[in-house]
Order: structure tokens, then C-alpha cells, then sequence
């Protein structure tokens, strides 16, 4: 049974009722961001039940020391994670002598939270009475502002109900954090200062080992009935905490309430001595545009976001709201104003995956950011992959490899790899690929060359460099191999010649020798200064062609598939339908040996391959292949339901299509996989996105054209969306008997519309 109490509207994700048993679950929900920082939902008062506090920066991690059982050569010595950072939104309340805490008070009535996706904002309000039998009623909003990203901002309010009552807010600042994800339970970090001055507060901290400075700040405003009230605080400093108490009567039916502005600055962006300074410029601009005003500017920049990213469904609210959370917690994670940063899989809100990259970012998330903001975004995500080559390159080295191959890794903060599991580390080779595909995607989708001459090619001689090196001569077939790897399938660990893997390895080398002629043709300048920074030589080119030419890839004659690996004919080949639905999700029921045993498949592994190369196989073989591989997959991945859904879409399996979008756009709303609580999946919600657009759209490159194939499902009456395309904006609605076409801006463009020319002129709607 999925958790269903999140309640269905377009634009808000709303839970009604207080339930301890859901806190967890609803703190990852309605996390809230601004690309350079971000945090879980926690409550701002003190709570006593189960809760999971975070608060996170963007870049800013810890390199926890590698846990393993036995140690094995080439293991990273650190897992890097995205620390959970000083607590700036607290504000203790304390009511008549009682602290106001929702896991003791006697009852708790009218609890409703709002997370506002349409203007950025998180809300609750509730009724409670305390065990001193006062009864007050709460309103909280709260953001994180886009327009000054250091920035966060909290308005409390109290209104005692049944008697006047002497109520206390205790706004504080706390540096004395651990994370829940440690492998040792380090302390993360070291608290170097605690002060204030006058309502202004300010811990300075450095994370222990990497070294970033952090100044945590806070400056708190008071009210009675929307009026400014004085008080002087009383102060409690600690080693690691300083809050400030701000006590007034409060007559029955008088509002008391609290404007806390508070956030970050950081070494990343200042210097170390300025931390403070900057702090106290960024709290006076702050207080002088005032708390409504910064909200009114975060209505508005999100507003701006929406214009391009939003995607309208009519006639099916569940559906709306779940692409609208996707794109919502995409922007709160990533916005693309900073090239040193990526998007990690749980992005602000837990610390599963330690916060890092992963090949999410190019198999996933590159298209949505892309299409929907500007070409620049899509390449500082290529650049970041760039500056991190010569890491790549080290990566390569320690595992044995040589003359600059690399191997970019599984998981990363600064180019490092960082992940130590074994068969993912070690074995999951194919995210190698991903980053070569990001780049011809790119080239694709923008017509921007410029990329690989520039910084490109580089990488993808480098990753050549790898595959090459990697594939070893089998006598026996005569052909080229890959053995030992783990696909994107991670319920087959080791096994040999994982067709997508190998399909990679092959495109790779081909796609490098194409663009290294290219280049030595049109940009000869550059084609010579690469050949003699990475010493590339013909012989070596010939050895490339050689192992691309004789990749082995292994075929059912029977079934007329590519084998996911050469041993998966082997498995007792039990259908997802005959398994025992009491035993699902089996990663969290079955033991790993059981599991490797298996037919049961993860995520897109063959069908991954037939996504990103979709053009070099016939319908036909997709269908086949689809039907052999999906009745086997459990999708106990993320990143799974989306391919799914674009794929069954364009074999026409439109109900099928439907219900694996609903499962990615509702994964984390209806906690499809039972672990919400550890955080969303922020680059699956990619997926999301790609799942209409590209798959109900059907939009795809053709002849160097945007072309779409555009269905619907027969629950939804319309739905559009719009396109960034080469200097064109693209406005495309799709209902159910009619497309409509609008270039808002760029001049006229021709499409292709099932295949068929379409000249669509600036600022007329065309229909089809």
C-alpha cells in the first residue's frame, strides 16, 4: 500500500492532520531550495518524536573516511558527503513556562502544512494545546529567497486562544550537527567562533579535514498584531549555540510573531575574513527590503522559472501535481548560476548518496535543464565533467590503466572518486559512457560544436583511451570482450559482456574517431593542440578501430535479443508476475545472493541502450525487446519507470505509458519504494520531464530538425510544454484530437510532425 495523504492540487503538495508516524517522510516532501542551499522540512520549534534534521550547502562536504570489511587495492579512502550543516531555523517557543513541542502537547488540531510550488514557499499552521492546558494557534511561513541565495527567511506567529500567556521565542543558531549518513561518527565540524551583536547572531565554523569555512547568521524582528515591538534579548551562548529570548505577554486573541532572516555564507564565494562582514551587508539588505517584499521577489522569480519549465495537464490533478513537485525540486536543487556545482540524486534533502554526482546528471538531467533554461546551463554541466578530466585520468591510474585513459567516477565531489562498493566503483564502468553521450547530446540538441574542439574531445580521447584498454581478446570468440562489470542492471554483479556496456564501449570509439577527424578537418588550430597535449598517434587509432570493430555482443538466435549478459539465458527465467508480491522490493526482502540468482532486473539495462541509441535499432527489434526484458524488471531503481514510459509510448502501449510516468512522478508523493524518508529522487525527476516530453511528445532530433510524434493519454484532455531550441522558444500543446504549435520567440523554425515538415511561422498558432 503506497501512503496516499498528500492531498491532490495543482500547484501545492498539502498534507492535512498531524501524525508523528509521517514526520520523517514529510520533512523530505516538502523540502525546500535555492540551488546553493537547501533543507529538510523540520519543524522551527523543538521536536521531540523521530525526526531527521538537516540543513545542507551547496559544494560544501566532508571526506569521510572509508568503512569497509576487507580492504582492497585501488578502494577510495574517503566516501565524500554533503555535510548537514549548522541548524539556522530554529526557534524554540516556550508558552507559559512549557516548550512548545507538537510529539507532548495534549492534542493537536487543524495541522496543515503547504509546500507552494507556484510562488516557492513553505507554510503550516496548527492548534495546539500544551500540557499546561494554554492553547495556541501557530502560523509559520518560510523560504529560502532565489534572488539572494545566502538567504532564508521565517515568519512565526502565535495567537494564544483560551488565556493570556507569557510566551518566549528563542531563535538560535546551532553548529554542534552530526550527520545521519557517517561511517565513523566523525565530528564534521569544528565550531571557531560564537558571537552577536545587538538582534545579530553568527557562529563561524570550518568542516573538518576539507577545510571550508562557513558563517551561520540570524537576525530576528518582532511584532504584536502586525505592529514592530522592542525587546531586548537575553543571550545563552554555548561552545557551539547561541540563541536569543525574546519574551512578551500576550493577551488571548493578540498575535505575537517572529520575522527570522538567517543563512549562509561561505569561503566558496568570499574570503575567509569576510564571512562576517558579508553576513551583517547581507542581513541590512534583507531587513531593508523587508520580509514581505523578499517574498513578493520570490514569487516573482519563481514565476519567471515557471514561465519556461511548466508543464499544464488538464483533467487529471494527480498527474499535474506530480511533474509540477519533479520540475519544482529540480530548480530547488540545481539552477545552473555555478559551474563548480552538479545536482546530486537526493540533492537537499538527505544524505543518502553523500549529496554527490553521479551519471545521473548526463544520462538524465542534461536534457530537462537544456530545454527548459538555456544551452549555457546544459554546458557548464559538460565543463564540470571537463575540469575534473585529470582526476578522471588519476581515477584511471590507480586501478592500472594508462597513457591518459580515464575513468570518470561513480561518485564524486571534486573529480575523485569516492564510492566503495565494489561492483559499483569497480564494476559500474558504463557512467564512463554517459559523459561521452552528454556531449553528443548536447552537440545534437544545440548544433554548438564549438564544446569539442574547445574541451570535448579531450574527454572523449581520454574515455576512448579507457575502453580501448579495458576490452580484452577472446580466442575463444574471436572477438573483442568486456568482463567483470556490473551494468546499469546492479541486481547482476561481475558478469561478462553486459550488452549495454559494451554497445557504449563501441559507440564511444567510433563517436571520438569521428570528432577527431572532424576537428583535424574544420579546426585544425585546435585538432594540433590536442593531439599534442594528449600524444595521440595513429597506431593508437588503429588499435581503437580494431577493438570497436570487433566488439562482441552477445544474441539470443531463439528469442532474436541482445542478452543482457553472456549468462543471463542461464537464469530460471521467472517473470515479474509469478513473484510473490509479499517479497517486494526484493532489495529490501531478498538476500544479495539471491538477488544476482535471479532474472529479476533493476532498472533499464538492454532498454537503457535502445533510449540513448534509439535511432540505430528498428521499432520492431524495440518491441522486441521490450517485451523480453520489461516482464523481468522489478524497477527498484528511480531511474527506471521513466525509460519505461518513453519507450511504451512509442510502441503505442499508451495505458502502459500512463502508468509508468504516474510511477516516476509520483515515486517519492506516493512512496512507491517505502524510503522517502531518507530524501527524494531529484535526478530521476528528470526522467519525469523527459517522460512527456520525449515520450508522450515524442520530441526527438531528426535530420538536425525537431521533430515530435505527439500522443496522449486518454485520462489527460490536454497537456503542453515548451521547448528552448536553438534560439527558438516552442510553445506545444497537445490535446486529444489537435497538436498546436507556437514559436513565441526566435523567428520561424521548421519541425517535423510525425515525420512530415511542418514551417511554423513566429507568434501563429499551427494546427495539426
Amino acid at each position: 500500500m503506497n501512503q496516499d495523504y498528500i492531498k491532490p492540487n495543482s500547484w501545492s503538495i498539502i498534507e492535512e492532520g498531524f501524525d508523528a508516524n509521517r514526520v520523517k517522510s514529510s520533512e523530505s516532501l516538502f523540502s525546500i531550495g535555492n540551488g546553493a542551499m537547501g533543507q529538510r522540512a523540520n519543524f522551527e520549534e523543538a521536536y521531540s518524536g523521530a525526526t531527521f534534521q538537516g540543513s545542507y550547502i551547496a559544494g560544501i562536504y566532508y571526506p569521510d573516511k572509508t568503512r569497509v570489511g576487507w580492504w582492497k587495492n585501488g578502494y577510495p579512502k574517503y566516501f565524500a558527503k554533503v555535510l548537514n550543516a549548522p541548524n539556522w531555523i530554529g526557534i524554540n517557543v516556550c508558552i507559559n513556562g512549557e516548550s512548545l513541542d507538537l510529539f507532548t502537547c495534549k492534542t493537536v488540531a487543524n495541522f496543515k502544512r503547504e509546500l507552494n510550488m507556484k510562488e516557492g514557499w513553505l507554510a503550516r499552521s496548527f492548534t495546539a494545546t500544551l500540557q499546561n492546558n494554554t492553547t495556541v494557534e501557530v502560523i509559520t511561513k518560510r523560504f529560502l529567497s532565489l534572488d539572494i541565495e545566502e538567504l532564508g527567511a521565517i515568519e512565526y506567529s502565535i495567537t494564544p486562544i483560551n488565556n493570556d500567556a507569557t510566551i518566549e521565542f528563542l531563535p538560535y543558531l546551532d553548529s554542534g550537527i552530526t550527520n545521519e549518513d557517517t561511517n565513523w561518527d566523525d565530528i564534521f565540524w569544528n565550531t571557531l567562533k560564537v558571537s552577536h551583536e545587538n538582534a545579530q547572531a553568527f557562529i563561524e565554523a570550518k568542516t573538518m579535514k576539507s577545510n571550508f569555512h562557513v558563517c551561520t547568521f540570524m537576525e530576528s524582528i518582532l511584532f504584536l498584531n502586525n505592529k514592530r515591538v522592542f525587546i531586548n534579548p537575553t543571550v545563552n551562548t554555548k561552545a557551539n549555540y547561541i540563541s536569543l529570548k525574546y519574551k512578551y505577554l500576550v493577551e488571548k486573541g493578540q498575535t505575537y510573531t517572529i520575522q527570522k532572516l538567517a543563512g549562509y555564507t561561505a569561503d566558496r564565494n568570499y574570503k575567509k575574513n569576510k564571512l562576517v562582514a558579508v553576513s551583517k551587508a547581507i542581513l541590512e539588505k534583507a531587513k531593508k527590503i523587508g520580509f514581505h517584499s523578499l517574498l513578493e521577489n520570490q514569487k516573482q522569480a519563481w514565476a519567471n522559472i515557471w514561465e519556461m519549465a511548466d508543464i499544464t495537464i488538464s483533467g487529471d490533478i494527480k498527474a499535474q501535481q506530480g511533474i509540477r513537485f519533479n520540475i519544482f525540486q529540480l530548480n530547488q536543487t540545481y539552477l545552473g548560476k555555478d559551474s563548480r556545482l552538479n545536482i546530486g540524486p537526493k540533492g537537499f534533502t538527505g544524505e543518502k548518496y553523500g549529496g554527490s554526482t553521479y551519471w545521473d546528471t548526463e544520462a538524465y538531467c542534461i536534457p530537462f535543464y537544456m530545454v527548459t533554461k538555456d544551452q549555457q546551463v546544459a554546458r557548464n554541466l559538460l565543463e564540470y565533467r571537463y575540469n575534473h578530466l585529470e582526476k578522471a585520468i588519476e581515477n584511471a591510474e590507480k586501478l592500472g590503466f594508462s597513457n591518459g585513459a580515464a575513468l570518470y567516477p561513480m561518485v564524486t565531489m571534486n573529480g575523485e572518486e569516492c564510492h566503495n562498493e565494489w561492483e559499483i566503483t569497480f564494476e559500474e564502468i558504463h557512467r564512463n559512457g554517459a559523459i561521452a553521450f552528454a556531449i553528443y547530446n548536447y552537440h545534437r540538441f544545440t548544433g554548438d560544436y564549438s564544446y569539442i574542439p574547445e574541451k570535448g574531445l579531450e574527454v572523449l580521447i581520454a574515455i576512448a583511451r579507457f575502453w580501448h584498454q579495458r576490452a580484452s581478446f577472446s580466442s575463444h570468440k574471436n572477438k573483442y570482450v568486456i568482463l567483470g562489470v556490473t551494468g546499469p542492471n546492479e541486481y547482476e554483479n561481475n558478469v561478462n559482456n553486459n550488452w549495454y556496456t559494451n554497445y557504449l564501449a563501441q559507440w564511444c570509439i567510433n563517436y571520438t574517431l569521428q570528432n577527431i577527424e572532424k576537428v583535424a578537418t574544420q579546426f585544425p588550430q585546435d585538432y594540433s593542440r590536442i593531439i599534442a597535449k594528449v600524444s595521440l598517434f595513429k597506431d593508437e587509432l588503429d588499435a581503437w578501430k580494431l577493438v570497436a570493430k570487433n566488439m562482441f555482443f552477445p544474441y539470443s538466435d531463439k528469442y532474436r535479443i541482445y542478452l543482457q549478459q553472456d549468462g543471463f539465458l542461464d537464469k530460471e527465467l521467472h517473470t515479474v508476475a509469478n513473484l510473490d508480491k509479499t517479497h517486494r522490493p526484493i532489495n529490501q526482502k531478498w538476500s544479495w545472493d539471491r538477488i544476482l540468482r535471479s532474472p529479476y532486473i533493476k532498472q533499464a539495462d538492454v532498454l537503457q541502450g535502445f533510449y540513448l541509441f534509439e535511432d540505430h535499432f528498428t521499432t520492431k527489434e524495440l518491441e522486441r525487446h521490450f517485451d523480453f526484458y520489461e516482464p523481468f524488471t522489478v524497477h527498484e531503481s528511480s531511474l527506471s519507470p521513466c525509460i519505461h514510459s518513453i519507450q511504451a509510448a512509442k510502441l503505442n502501449r499508451m495505458e502502459q505509458a500512463y502508468q509508468f510516468y504516474l510511477r516516476t512522478s509520483r515515486l517519492d508523493l506516493d512512496d512507491y519504494n517505502k524510503e522517502v524518508h531518507e530524501g527524494l529522487h531529484i535526478t530521476s525527476m528528470a526522467g519525469t520531464w523527459m517522460s512527456i516530453v520525449e515520450g508522450f511528445g515524442g520530441m526527438r532530433i531528426v535530420n538536425n530538425k525537431l521533430s515530435f510524434t505527439p500522443k496522449i493519454p486518454k485520462q489527460w484532455e490536454a497537456y503542453s510544454f515548451k521547448i528552448n531550441f536553438r534560439n527558438h522558444i516552442l510553445k506545444v500543446n497537445i490535446a486529444q484530437n489537435q497538436t498546436n504549435f507556437e514559436v513565441l520567440v526566435g523567428g520561424d523554425l521548421e519541425i517535423l510532425v510525425n515525420n512530415k515538415p511542418l514551417l511554423l511561422k513566429t507568434k501563429q498558432l499551427q494546427a495539426v
